[in-house]
């Protein structure tokens, strides 16, 4: 089968198209999925060139939450798969053959449906969906049959970006009327966590730029601040909720912002009736953040370090995604073949879009790709 390749750690030469790369087959309680498209997610890049340190923040690395590393090469990156069952493995029944479906992106350490304590997933412990198979667990193919949603807008609500943002909610106990702030609004886990807000009756606020607030507003969001004009946020933030702290801050900027989103939430302890809280699922501001431990404990924020969900929570997204409550954000797809243009283009910030961006097949293109490819 043809495959992209990550060979090592590095830039986009790393990447290898191989068309002579095994196709692989299905052992007994999987499914060999037949991939139309896969999302493409940040967590690819940031594996590619090495930035998971969890000692020294200079170390080349990628992370082995479990104790040993997991990313070897060549390793075929892409974790939120769309596809056809081709083949079932042993024990699973025959009649899942031609069915569409999702991949719940976790390589899960055990069965445990409400914990994930040691998170790995596809494209990165295990071969992803940048290739024309892969082999995933039949119980984490979660068929998803929706005549309105192609095959690319149904990769776009993939488990990277919905999964990561649910959980971020989950970790800080948001509930329903509560006001939160998503920072770097406009990418995947930030589009996805404004839905989900609207989802459980919280109600979202977005950080981002200006000519993409109104597509952000008819996602849900309650308003949008502009990251480029930080001075006095507070203020700003004060003006829009009428002097309401924010309940919660769903960070995925970090870096010099992180004191700041703090201010949002604790200007004025006495109208609050929770504890402030901070999930943090990124760092696209910087990996490093400066700030007083004594704001944290005198004001007693709770901090959540999110990585990855649960099958839970990957179940509740699955019947959202089923039921319409939660819309594909699908800005554009490119061929498999064409992986470097995409990266290019997915990290020049001109580029300004808003949504996901979906790796198809060339196989598949004419039929899943081309009728959402970049509009020129």
């Amino acid at each position: 089968m043809s495959a992209m390749l990550l060979t090592g750690h590095g830039g986009i030469d790393k990447l290898v198209y191989d068309s002579n790369v095994p196709t692989p087959t299905a052992a007994a309680g999987e499914v060999l999925v037949q991939v139309t498209a896969t999302a493409k997610n940040n967590t690819d890049r940031k594996a590619r060139e090495g930035l998971y340190p969890t000692k020294d923040a200079d170390d080349v690395t990628s992370f082995a939450i479990g104790g040993s590393p997991t990313l070897t090469f060549p390793r075929v990156q892409g974790a939120d798969v769309v596809g056809r069952v081709a083949a079932v493995g042993e024990g699973v029944a025959t009649t899942r053959i031609g069915e569409r479906g999702l991949l719940d992106f976790n390589i899960y350490a055990d069965a445990r449906r409400d914990i994930n304590l040691t998170p790995d997933y596809y494209g990165h412990g295990a071969d992803g969906g940048y290739a024309e198979y892969v082999a995933v667990p039949a119980d984490q193919f979660h068929a998803v049959d929706n005549d309105d949603l192609s095959d690319a807008q149904l990769a776009s609500m993939g488990m990277c970006s919905y999964q990561t943002g649910y959980h971020m909610l989950t970790a800080a106990g948001v509930k329903a009327g509560e006001r939160v702030l998503v920072t770097g609004a406009s990418g995947g886990v930030g589009t996805a966590l404004i839905q989900m807000c609207r989802v459980i009756g919280a109600i979202p606020y977005a950080l981002s730029t200006p000519d993409k607030a109104d597509a952000l507003r008819a996602l849900g969001a309650e308003a949008v601040f502009d990251r480029a004009d930080m001075d006095d946020f507070t203020a700003k933030v004060r003006e829009v909720t009428h002097d309401e702290p924010f309940d919660a801050v769903m960070d995925l900027v970090g870096g010099d912002m992180t004191h700041r989103f703090i201010d949002t939430m604790i200007f004025d302890m006495t109208r609050r009736r929770t504890y402030p809280r901070l999930s943090i699922a990124g760092a696209s501001g910087g990996n490093v953040s400066e700030m007083l431990w004594t704001r944290i404990y005198l004001y007693q924020v709770q901090i959540f370090g999110v990585s990855h969900g649960t099958r839970a929570e990957a179940e509740q997204l699955v019947a959202w995604i089923r039921s319409g409550d939660l819309k594909p954000v699908l800005h554009a797809a490119f061929k498999l073949s064409d992986l470097h243009e995409a990266e290019r283009y997915f990290m020049d910030r001109s580029s300004n879009y808003l949504g996901k961006i979906v790796i198809v097949p060339d196989a598949q293109w004419d039929a899943h790709g081309a009728p959402h490819a970049l509009a020129q």
